[in-house]
């Protein structure tokens, strides 16, 4: 036969044959049932069985002395074997959750007295070198594992003070700043353990209507969206903020392609003309003067009226323009709104009125230029990127 472990019945019923059959060997009976001889002796002693008295069966009588050492092992056998199945039983708990093999480790450390460490390991099946290392490193783990806490601890208020916007990125350049010296790593870890996500893209919605008959001017930016000093150009756009009821509030932004600085920027119900006039006013009050900085926008009805126009020759500035239905083309800008956004209105549809939206544009907003961490600016705010560009320009010119 093929089988190596034959179940309790057929185990039973081959040592009843052997012992129906006075006569027979336990050889010939192991050759009718194809299994080893020595399978079948093993069984026959295991369960302790003795044939009828008649013909003896052939070959060398067994010593008495030798069957009750047999006999004794095969107790010996049986305890051990319940032994190990009581063990499983009260191990079996240990295993509901978490680390299978840190469960086996505890389990020994709570019974080595009881049953000791060697047949402990031998039951479960591991090594008791690895189980000293696990004792032997137990405080140092204990440490890691309040360490953890309290770094977590502090995940959590960052996490908060963001309103729940940071991710892993933002949130290791914050504790970072603070002086905590930590891997983007475990930050990922910690926050996976205790549920703590930023935000998510959201689906866009379309603000830009062009008029096929308005001037156009031409594109100085050519998806290059950088600069090398704050207030030389800019890039502008319209995001939409939906209110309960079908309602809308439209946002008008004037960015610094530099600092990513929000320079300007404009509230309103409407999406008339003076919404990006009044955006690219703010962004002069804020800089001083915009003379001589580009302005860039998409081909929206506002942004190609006369009235913008008038208003970006009157305060120096040289309109720039996207391609037509390209939001490639302007996608700093439309990554700014996304963002604004999704960590606003984190995951709902609309806010319940005018005035929540307006206090949450209004707070997010300054937040973003005084203390949102910017991936683009080494994970500082746009106004500390300022800060610290104005400062090394200042040494380096004092030092020539």
């Amino acid at each position: 036969m093929v089988m190596k472990h034959y179940p309790p019945e057929f185990k039973a019923d081959a040592v009843a044959l052997y012992e129906s059959r006075p006569g027979a060997t336990i050889k010939s009976v192991a050759a009718d049932l194809g299994v080893n001889p020595e399978t079948l002796r093993n069984g026959i002693r295991a369960a302790g069985a003795a044939r009828p008295r008649g013909r003896r069966p052939e070959g060398p009588a067994v010593p008495e002395s030798s069957l009750q050492a047999e006999l004794a092992a095969a107790r010996k056998k049986i305890r051990e074997l319940e032994e190990e199945r009581e063990l499983l039983r009260k191990a079996a708990k240990y295993f509901a959750g978490g680390d299978a093999l840190v469960n086996r480790f505890q389990f020994v450390c709570d019974h080595q007295r009881r049953y000791g460490v060697k047949r402990l390991c031998q039951v479960l099946g591991i090594a008791r070198s690895s189980f000293y290392y696990w004792r032997r490193t137990a405080p140092d783990r204990a440490a890691r594992r309040a360490a953890d806490a309290q770094l977590a601890a502090r995940i959590q208020t960052v996490h908060r003070e963001s309103d729940g916007t940071y991710g892993v990125p933002r949130i290791t350049a914050e504790l970072r700043e603070d002086g905590e010296r930590v891997n983007h790593k475990r930050v990922a870890r910690l926050m996976r353990t205790a549920g703590i996500a930023g935000t998510r893209l959201r689906r866009r919605h379309r603000t830009t209507v062009p008029d096929p008959a308005a001037a156009k001017a031409p594109d100085l930016i050519g998806r290059d969206f950088t600069a090398t000093e704050p207030n030389t150009r800019y890039a502008g756009d319209i995001t939409y903020l939906p209110l309960d009821g079908g309602k809308f509030l439209y946002l008008a932004t004037v960015i610094d392609l530099a600092s990513r600085r929000l320079a300007g920027w404009a509230l309103a119900d409407h999406m008339r003309t003076e919404l990006v006039t009044d955006a690219l006013d703010a962004a002069i009050r804020t800089r001083g003067s915009l003379a001589g900085a580009v302005m860039h926008s998409d081909h929206g009805a506002q942004y190609t009226s006369r009235a913008f126009a008038h208003a970006c020759a009157k305060a120096g500035v040289r309109q720039s323009m996207s391609a037509v239905g390209s939001s490639a083309d302007n996608a700093l800008a439309e990554s700014f709104n996304a963002t604004f956004k999704r960590e606003t209105l984190q995951g709902r549809k609309s806010w319940s009125s005018e005035r929540e939206a307006r206090l949450d544009a209004f707070r997010w907003l300054n937040r973003y230029n005084t203390r949102r961490r910017h991936s683009r600016l080494g994970q500082r705010s746009p106004i500390a990127y300022e800060t610290a560009l104005a400062a090394t320009s200042t040494t380096l010119a004092q030092a020539a």
